[in-house]
């Protein structure tokens, strides 16, 4: 098999060209390319040369643009990459025969209400981030050789994420003030790219299970609640800690006012996914405790 992969460099890409290693010949790409290999989202024409040259059995989408409250002021580039860039890839997909892997997010629901959300359930993003992830789910899916996978609060040991700032703001500050009102699952990079890499086997085998899945790890918490787990355990391992537990204040989202809505309400339900693929995710806590340990290592 060989495999095209977008978006290297990021925290789930990095963890990919793992994961995906057993299974064939890897091009990784990132912005920059390689080479005649384009790898840049805003280049249409570019992109869709690059699968054509590479001819992959399976291209994995790992690429996109993040920087949610930036995406207000620049929702054409944003567009550009979450859904324009996708579109390009699916309609290459198709010319190919070949399958396509992509990720979304929980931003593309308005985060009411208190229970997990469901595939079935109707989108509504509150941002621009949130829509143009959307189009892309929606470009994706008009190949039927498609894999979405729509994912929250993604970290790694790799890169800048929440665990990584809360555990510098603790070394450093002797109060915090954490939001409290925003719910979900904090989720490896890695177990996204190990899940990855087995569902695309199954899918090899069992065409049928072709389209969109809810990807989390299990079990919930806040951002407040995620943040006194990292910084705790990081206390019981020796890590120079400033703030005490009780000066880690619970705030609601109003207390922290940015350009793009974030949605309350980021739980995924995941049952699709564990009985079609027959998977067990883990809790959320074990990921989380096995980056810590890997930074701290470092």
């Amino acid at each position: 098999m060989r495999i095209l992969l977008f978006g290297k460099r990021g925290q789930v890409g990095w963890e990919l060209q793992r994961s995906l290693a057993p299974l064939g010949e890897i091009v990784a790409l990132d912005h920059e390319g390689d080479g005649a290999l384009c790898g840049d989202f805003t280049n249409p024409a570019g992109l869709a040369a690059c699968v054509r040259q590479v001819e992959p059995d399976l291209i994995v989408n790992a690429a996109a643009y993040t920087a949610v409250d930036r995406a207000e002021s620049e929702p054409e580039l944003a567009a550009a990459i979450n859904a324009q860039a996708p579109a390009v890839l699916a309609e290459e997909a198709a010319h190919l025969g070949a399958w396509l892997v992509h990720y979304s997010t929980d931003y593309v629901f308005d985060g009411s209400g208190e229970s997990a959300w469901r595939e079935t359930d109707r989108p509504n993003p509150l941002s621009v981030y949130g829509r143009t992830k959307l189009a892309g789910e929606h470009a994706v899916a008009t190949w039927r050789k498609h894999l979405v996978l729509r994912t929250s609060w993604v970290y790694a040991a790799r890169g800048s994420n929440f665990a990584h700032t809360m555990l510098r703001l603790a070394g450093e500050r002797e109060r915090l003030q954490i939001v409290a009102d925003q719910f979900g699952a904090p989720t490896g990079a890695e177990l996204l790219a190990d899940v990855t890499a087995q569902l695309v086997r199954s899918l090899r085998d069992r065409p049928e299970l072709a389209g969109l899945y809810h990807l989390a790890a299990s079990g919930e918490t806040s951002w407040h609640g995620y943040a006194l787990h990292v910084i705790e355990y990081a206390r019981q391992a020796g890590r120079e800690i400033r703030v005490a537990p009780e000066a880690i204040e619970a705030v609601p989202t109003s207390a922290y006012p940015l350009p793009a809505m974030r949605p309350h309400n980021s739980r995924l339900e995941t049952s699709k996914l564990r009985q079609s693929f027959d998977l067990t995710l883990p809790a959320w806590q074990i990921g989380v405790e096995r980056m810590l340990d890997e930074v701290f290592a470092r």
